[in-house]
């Protein structure tokens, strides 16, 4: 077994552990507190120290540090949390070693569930940006009794900020290397005594840092990203308010990431693309008019056109003899709508002589995805049409037992019933009947600390694996189950300016879907890379999660984190039997300081780092690890703000996907590891105005 936990990730865990024990402290003067953090992606809201959950939590300030437009941007921040690229972007998901990598002919359903205010962008995550961001909520372990099958790891919950009584906006521009240039702006305040607004839109173009030699270009890479939002809070009467929230994305980006040699010199002739137009609509009603309970009822559509294609050679044809050209294009079309009837308890209505709280409610997931590929090596175009219709009955009990201890039992049944059909003359017509939940424990041992314990159930569907080049052994693939067992504790010291939180967890897959491959080698030295779905037996992780944010001064903020994750796969006669799961790095950290420097500066650094991984399941390419330097510097002066900063300021090589199989003319097509490199040294200046 590897050893778990490398001497510099040690030290920030023991720096975090040591604050853990809990202490009365008078107050005294020059004791900054921290402001209560409220998590709303559970049934109730909740403080963040008061939830029995393993959560992170990354707010306004620091989603609006200077750089930070898309949800990869950040989630370094947050442990066992990783992402995969392979696109114009870093856009699928793990947690805790659990989530999808890629996404080719078949159709993925996410372990990783990503809303976004209310909208489920699992299928289509370019769209997950932090325009006019207010809060990022990251739940670790299953959360299938809140929503099912799309959160088998965790979820990832973006809330944008909200309509306001009074009239406020701002306007930002960010100005940096690689001709990158983002306009962003928001403006919201009230129509009438009833209803209120906020509108924010956002332009953000940039060259990219991929040159390619061939094309004599630096934009084949490029980010061209276009997005609108509009939100409405109406108080349609005493018992009734109304959100209403409308999203507009229109992102065409290019996809020029790999080389032959490893660089950020490209040679291909035909690059690629990585392209999404999205509208989404959510409303929710909130209902008051019954003593017994409340209603709350969510409904969100949203319809999205994908184009993701690549030069599939990297190439060009008098590169070498034996070089062959082909290219691949996957174009969909995505629908999809939820809707989700709530019913909360009361004072009023609660049960067993007033100590349980309630919570029940049904709820619908349709999802379609309609594919057209067209491919070099195919006679025709592949087509296949995927529909999905989900129906669930939940609900949740909570009880305090004591006026510290508290019991929390919740269940969800699911029925997946799925419709798959391609132009091959393959169908399938599954259905799986699954049920998630979680029972858990909290004991508040004092006002400042709050001990946890857990055992949660996760589920997932099963699927058919659509390619052509796979036999009919490798075509189904069975649903997984995923139960956690977890024990945690949150702690708030020295008077509220120090918050802690660390949890301990051990998690079993069984029939654990993974990502897996095959590599046919053509007659004209051209190979397939066929990417597919496959089950294996069981699944393994254990860990450790450790945050920490202090305010140590009024002008001095500290955060950190540590993730430990050790994992292991089994499936008997597999080569990766026994070997760790696919981007679940051993280690990984944030270590960060904002300070102000009064008479308008101040000024911010920030650390991330991870162990190294393996790309995939089926093959042995692994990243190093690396450690990245990101640093800012401002001034502010009443409602105005600039900002200088740069990111991988140590210029480090980091990869964020990979693969293994043979690519080169000019070396025999022997096989070799292949890498995306994510972004070199960057610099750029940032000034914003608040009204």
């Amino acid at each position: 077994m590897p050893k778990l936990i490398p001497f510099f990730p040690s030290a920030i865990a023991l720096s975090i552990m040591a604050a853990l024990p809990a202490y009365a402290a008078d107050n005294q003067d020059g004791v900054y507190t921290l402001a209560p953090t409220l998590v709303t992606s559970s049934f109730r809201e909740d403080s963040l120290q008061g939830t029995a959950s393993s959560v992170s939590v990354l707010d306004e300030a620091e989603l609006n540090k200077p750089g930070n437009n898309h949800l990869e941007d950040v989630l370094a921040q947050t442990p066992n949390v990783n992402l995969s690229a392979g696109a114009s972007r870093g856009k699928y998901y793990q947690i805790r070693g659990v989530g999808e990598r890629s996404q080719f002919i078949g159709v993925v359903n996410p372990s990783v569930g990503v809303l976004v205010d209310g909208i489920d962008m699992s299928a289509m995550t370019m769209g997950a940006t932090l325009l006019d961001a207010n809060q990022v909520e990251v739940l670790r372990g299953p959360q299938s009794s809140l929503y099912g099958a799309n959160a088998l790891a965790g979820l990832i919950n973006i809330r944008a900020n909200e309509p306001t009584d009074t009239l406020e906006g701002n306007v930002e521009l960010t100005v940096a290397e690689y001709d990158t240039h983002n306009l962003a702006a928001a403006v919201g305040g009230p129509l009438s005594d009833k209803v209120a607004y906020r509108i924010a839109a956002q332009r953000n173009t940039s060259d990219g840092f991929i040159k390619n030699d061939y094309l004599s270009r630096d934009d084949t890479n490029n980010i061209d990203e276009t997005l609108l939002r509009t939100k409405f809070r109406i108080a349609a009467s005493d018992d009734l308010d109304l959100d209403l929230t409308a999203f507009y994305a229109n992102i065409d980006n290019g996809y020029d990431a790999f080389s032959l040699d490893n660089s950020r010199h490209t040679l291909s002739d035909n690059p690629g693309h990585d392209r999404q137009e999205t509208l989404a609509l959510s409303g929710k009603s909130s209902w008051y008019g019954n003593s017994a309970f409340t209603l709350e009822t969510a409904i969100s559509v949203n319809k999205s056109e994908l184009e993701y294609g690549f030069d599939v050679d990297w190439t060009y044809p008098g590169l070498h003899p034996d070089t062959y050209s082909a290219t691949d294009n996957y174009y969909r079309e995505e629908r999809g709508a939820t809707a989700d009837v709530r019913f909360i308890s009361t004072e009023e209505s609660m049960l067993f002589n007033d100590t349980t709280d309630w919570t029940g409610g049904l709820y619908y997931f349709h999802r379609s995805s309609d594919l057209n590929r067209e491919y070099t090596y195919l006679p025709s175009n592949f087509t296949s049409e995927y529909e999905a219709n989900r129906f669930a009955g939940y609900g949740e009990l909570e009880t305090a037992l004591t006026d510290r201890l508290t019991w929390i039992n919740g269940l969800r049944l699911e029925q997946d019933r799925t419709f798959y059909s391609d132009s091959d003359g393959n169908r399938s017509k599954p259905t799986d009947l699954l049920w998630g939940g979680r029972v858990a424990l909290e004991y508040q041992t004092s006002d400042s600390q709050m001990l946890y314990a857990l055992i949660a159930r996760g589920y997932k569907v099963g699927g058919y694996n659509s390619n052509g080049d796979l036999p009919n052994a490798l075509r189904d693939f069975a649903a997984e189950t995923l139960w956690n067992y977890e024990l945690g504790a949150k702690h708030n010291l020295l008077n509220d300016s120090l918050q802690t939180q660390v949890a301990v967890f051990f998690q079993q897959r069984d029939d654990a879907q993974i990502n897996a491959s095959r590599t046919v080698i053509r007659p004209d030295n051209s190979s397939t890379y066929t990417d597919y779905t496959a089950n294996a037996e069981r699944a393994y992780s254990y860990g450790l999660e450790a945050q920490a944010q202090w305010q140590a001064t009024d002008a001095m903020r500290l955060h950190a984190s540590l993730g430990l994750l050790n994992t292991q796969l089994k499936e008997p006669d597999a080569n990766f039997d026994g070997r760790d799961a696919a981007h679940a790095p051993e280690y990984q950290f944030a270590l960060g300081a904002s300070l102000d420097h009064g008479q308008g500066w101040f000024s911010g650094l920030d650390v991330e780092g991870k162990d190294q991984f393996y790309f995939s399941d089926s093959h042995s390419a692994r990243s190093d690890a690396y450690a990245l330097l990101h640093a800012r510097l401002g001034y502010q002066q009443d409602n105005w703000s600039v900002t200088l900063w740069g990111k991988n300021l140590t210029d480090e090589e980091y990869a964020v996907r990979g693969f293994q199989f043979p690519n080169d003319p000019r070396k025999g097509y022997i096989t070799e590891q292949y890498v995306q490199l994510g972004a070199p040294r960057m610099f750029g200046v940032t000034t914003k105005l608040s009204f």
